[in-house]
């Protein structure tokens, strides 16, 4: 099955009647980042991230005065 031109308008139109121009950038961005995700895990890559980068691995510091 192809899409052809009018075909993708009508999906188009119908994508910007549900969502509203405003949210279609982060609708976009957030498809993008979720296809990137999906690859890098069919590909069997780990997360780039190093230990000391998450929020949960730094150790708590706190400055108290007296």
């Amino acid at each position: 099955m192809k899409f052809g031109v009018p075909e993708l308008i009508i999906i188009l139109v119908i994508v910007l009647l549900i969502f509203g121009a405003g949210k279609l950038p982060q609708v976009g961005s957030s498809l993008g980042k979720a296809i990137h995700s999906f690859r890098r895990g069919m590909a069997g890559e780990e997360d780039s991230e190093k230990p000391g980068d998450k929020p949960g691995d730094k150790p708590a510091t706190t400055a108290t005065k007296s």
